[in-house]
């Protein structure tokens, strides 16, 4: 599937609004998790179609929700410093490009660590990885 410069830059936006505070290894798994939910195999796919359609879906990545303050840079109503967003669209191009491999083992999942309580679907799904803020899982009921 060839990725669209939107589906680049919705994508580094999301890896800003999800995990701009980690290393590039930690982004480059945020990332990860991601790409495997749009190369999941299914027809129609529940996760969205392409980056952006993953990206955006609704309540997948809370980045996008409408209420979370981190909306009103994804859609530009207000300036991510460029650094910050070069560094996610590098991690989102290498990703998609396939230039770094998977640390997640196929990961289509993660939580971050700062939640108070993990989610319910946590607990009897695989866990693949724990890296800088974020636990990484697979074989999500």
């Amino acid at each position: 599937m060839a990725a669209t410069e939107k589906d680049r830059d919705v994508f580094a936006r999301t890896l800003w609004g999800e995990a701009r505070g980690e290393s590039t290894a930690g982004q480059v798994a945020v990332a990860w998790t991601i790409r495997n939910r749009v190369f999941d195999g299914k027809t129609n796919s529940w996760w969205g179609e392409g980056y952006a359609g993953v990206c955006q879906k609704p309540y997948q990545f809370s980045c996008w929700n409408k209420n979370d303050p981190n909306f009103a840079y994804l859609i530009s109503a207000k300036q991510i410093p460029f650094r910050e967003l070069a560094q996610a669209r590098i991690a989102a191009d290498q990703v998609i490009d396939g230039k770094v491999p998977d640390p997640t083992a196929g990961a289509t999942h993660y939580y971050a660590l700062s939640m108070k309580t993990p989610p319910a679907w946590a607990a009897k799904a695989k866990q693949t990885l724990k890296l800088g803020g974020h636990v990484f899982f697979k074989d999500v009921p």
